[in-house]
């Protein structure tokens, strides 16, 4: 993992009216690395966001992204970074490919339809293409969604819950794109409640709660925070998920048509 960071958040605070959502948010995150900001509902994660990506002013604070001052310099932010909210922002009326080739044009890249030709085959969505958004499942719209962010090849993704609403299926087929986008040296700071997401994906989780960062670090580096762990040998029972995965099928081969 590279160690420079494309994300610095030193001191950030912000209040709407007399609440205090952030009271100094402190964390960095590497280049090419998954880093969760994990908290509960309403702990600030959306609004962390929404400043990085210079959509809500902070009140106090400093942050760069890619190397662009978030608050003197939001143009080259904006330049640098892709936002995935928390539901698929794609058209139901048109095809998976015509969404991939509008935001193209949109942004003027040179040959929309081969990048849109090139992205259905990266998210395996090929077969898809031709058919209309309102046919995909959740796990297709929410694959369609990220690619439709990574036209222009932007270094840093915003994912804002990404899996908010999803069957465990696909929640599965999400976070095997975003390994990919970091395989691929993407930069990816993902906002999530749900704490297994957290342990599959990220190379770093910082835990924000009551406006501050309690906790960040690795995995690893977590768990060593609890005293050791007391053996006991007990019965493991599978939970519902893994039933649930264990019964259709992990990959979800041949289910997409199904779900759709």
């Amino acid at each position: 993992m590279n160690t420079t960071s494309a994300i610095e958040v030193a001191g950030l605070t912000k209040s709407f009216g007399d609440n205090a959502v952030l009271r100094g948010v402190d964390f960095e995150v590497a280049e090419g690395s998954i880093f969760a900001l994990l908290g509960s509902n309403g702990a600030g994660k959306t609004t962390v966001v929404r400043i990085l990506s210079t959509l809500l002013r902070a009140d106090g604070g400093t942050l760069t992204v890619n190397g662009f001052d978030v608050a003197t310099q939001a143009a080259g932010v904006r330049a640098s970074i892709s936002l995935t909210g928390q539901f698929a922002a794609v058209d139901e009326v048109l095809t998976g490919r015509e969404n991939l080739v509008l935001i193209g044009q949109l942004r003027r890249v040179e040959d929309p339809r081969a990048t849109a030709a090139e992205l259905l085959a990266q998210f395996d969505l090929v077969d898809a293409g031709g058919r209309k958004v309102a046919t995909y499942s959740g796990g297709m719209r929410r694959r369609l969604d990220i690619a439709m962010s990574l036209i222009g090849n932007p270094p840093v993704i915003f994912l804002d819950e990404p899996t908010t609403g999803l069957d465990p299926q696909s929640r599965i087929e999400v976070w095997r794109t975003v390994k990919g986008l970091a395989d691929r040296g993407t930069t990816v700071l993902l906002t999530t409640q749900y704490l297994d997401e957290a342990e599959q994906l990220a190379d770093r989780i910082a835990i924000l709660h009551d406006g501050v960062i309690i906790a960040d670090g690795t995995l690893a580096e977590l768990k060593a925070l609890l005293p050791p762990a007391t053996v006991e040998y007990v019965e493991k029972q599978p939970t519902l998920e893994e039933i649930f995965l264990a019964i259709v099928g992990h990959d979800g081969a041949g289910t997409e048509g199904a779900l759709a």
